[in-house]
């Protein structure tokens, strides 16, 4: 490789992390926004039986959200815009985009009106265990997903017109947008809650407004760009045919993850009233760097994936993968450690507000939380790896890898889940671990077929970033665990009686002091910018 070339790679690569870094920043706002939104709901509607329903009647729109919206819509939709982008003009450009958008609203348009006149029988499906058992918690949820639902074909609209402006390397906008949700979520918990008899109902309509503002504010940024265009339905078109086809697949695909989550709040509420809940805060927790972090990366390799694959860049295409694998491995591993060690303080920290949310309350959810946090790093390969094939328009892998994965999980919900509960109460746990489980053969299978199919060949310097990675962890490890007993962290009855601030407080420099040691360990260790922004100057182990 020349000079020039090697110029073009690293420039390439620092390009890709500062891109990486603006989406970070802007979901990391919009996650601190969305535990704000959580520590609302915590003081509003803790983990009572009608926060269950909330939470079911919230997560059924964002599992069709996460398929349409982040999903395979999204997934199919940008290579297919890349290719657009390399190979054809303005005007067939935008004539496409117009195209898929009126497709696609008429699409959501028909799915939403049809889920709402049918919302009982969608109901006894999502939650079967309350049709049968609980008359009062079903009506709740069949009322309140009559306003909750509509929200989806706003936001996978806003999806489209994210996808859009990130394949024009534009990613602020999109990465800002979720942020819209939280405000008007914590908005209508202390504005509008007072006018309800239930005040989870204002947070239906939270949700539902939510989705109507976040379309429009994306709106003036596709006109600054020359991107908006009136849509149109057109189904015999060669593009939108070729999404569809690419979809078909990806739907089951993409969503595994997601399909799994929901089969656990189906099994969730056979459970103990609060399971629900439990698991929603403790997932809220593992969403944070998850989102942060790996959707981040996600979002900025898939439109460079498509372009690399698009113009046959091979060799650019398999470093672009090696390194956000590289940065997963970088970030996911401490991230894991002090969810394991801090997980209740943490839970503590954020959401325990007396009546509302009891000690119990947290202990449970502190359970499923540490569950989770065992499969983070197999949650952000997920969201790394599975671009790799979706770029290449090879959607029939991922799906047969969703399939295993998808089996395997049902298989471990039954044998963990009901012996948990029965002997210690805690099935909940048994859901949140088997997700972990099969996200680690998820991920695990397609890392083989990356590699053979030869889309990706690891990279040199492998050993020697892991062994840079391991000795920094230990010093994390050890430095949070000696400041969590300086502090008090792990005395449970001062956690308990000491005020929300205090608890932040510990929280804080505990988090401050635990990456401070693992920054400057890995500075130490002989890791450097370089070996994040040019993986052709690493070293060879």
């Amino acid at each position: 490789m020349d000079k020039l070339d090697k110029n073009v790679k690293e420039k390439h690569n620092s390009g890709l992390l500062k891109s990486s870094l603006l989406v970070s920043f802007y979901t990391g706002l919009s996650r601190i926004a969305g535990l704000l939104r959580d520590i609302v709901f915590a003081r509003f509607i803790g983990a009572e039986a009608l926060a269950d329903v909330f939470f079911v009647a919230f997560k059924i729109p964002n599992f069709f959200r996460r398929i349409f919206a982040e999903g395979a819509f999204s997934q199919a939709f940008v290579p297919v815009l890349g290719e657009y982008r390399e190979n054809r003009s303005k005007n067939e450009i935008k004539s496409f985009i117009g195209k898929v958008s009126g497709t696609l609203a008429m699409t959501l348009g028909l799915f939403t009106l049809i889920f709402i006149l049918a919302i009982p029988i969608f109901s006894a499906i999502f939650a079967p265990s309350w049709y049968l058992n609980n008359p009062d918690k079903f009506d709740a949820l069949t009322s309140m997903l009559r306003i909750t639902f509509p929200y989806l074909f706003f936001i996978s609209l806003t999806g489209l017109a994210g996808a859009v402006l990130q394949s024009y390397d534009k990613f602020s906008v999109p990465a800002a947008t979720p942020i819209i949700l939280n405000i008007s979520l914590i908005t209508a918990a202390i504005c509008l809650s007072p006018f309800f008899d239930f005040p989870v109902f204002a947070l239906a309509w939270g949700v539902l407004i939510a989705g109507a503002i976040q379309l429009c504010f994306q709106l003036p940024f596709l006109y600054r760009a020359e991107l908006l265009v009136y849509p149109s339905v057109d189904w015999k078109d060669s593009g939108v045919k070729k999404i569809l086809k690419l979809m078909a697949p990806a739907i089951f695909g993409v969503s595994v993850s997601q399909i799994n989550l929901l089969l656990d709040t189906i099994l969730a509420t056979f459970l103990p009233t609060g399971s629900v809940s439990w698991l929603y805060y403790s997932d809220r927790i593992t969403e944070l760097p998850l989102g942060i972090f790996a959707i981040a990366i996600a979002v900025v390799i898939l439109p460079n994936l498509s372009r690399m694959h698009a113009s046959s860049s091979t060799k650019s295409f398999s470093q672009t993968l090696d390194w956000a694998i590289r940065m997963v491995f970088l970030i996911a591993l401490p991230a894991t450690s002090a969810l394991l060690i801090l997980s209740e303080p943490i839970l503590m920290t954020l959401f325990y507000y007396g009546e509302v949310m009891t000690p119990m309350d947290m202990r449970m959810a502190s359970y499923s939380l540490l569950a989770y946090a065992l499969g983070l790093l197999g949650f952000m390969l997920i969201k790394i790896l599975a671009p790799g094939f979706f770029a290449r328009q090879d959607m029939v892998t991922p799906v047969k890898v969703g399939i295993i994965a998808m089996t395997s999980n049902m298989f471990l919900n039954l044998i963990l889940v009901f012996p948990l509960f029965y002997m210690f109460g805690m099935g909940h746990v048994g859901l949140a671990l088997a997700t972990s489980l099969s996200a680690f053969l998820n991920a695990g299978l397609l890392f083989y077929f990356l590699i053979k199919k030869k889309y990706y060949t690891p990279s040199h310097g492998w050993f020697r970033f892991f062994m840079q990675v391991t000795l920094a962890l230990v010093s994390m490890i050890a430095m949070v665990i000696i400041a969590s007993e300086h502090v008090g962290i792990f005395h449970r009855d001062f956690w308990l009686s000491t005020t929300a601030w205090n608890r932040g407080s510990r929280i804080l420099l505990i988090s401050v002091l635990g990456f401070f040691a693992y920054s400057v360990s890995l500075y130490c260790f002989g890791l450097r910018k370089i070996d994040l922004s040019a993986p052709h100057k690493r070293v060879s182990s």
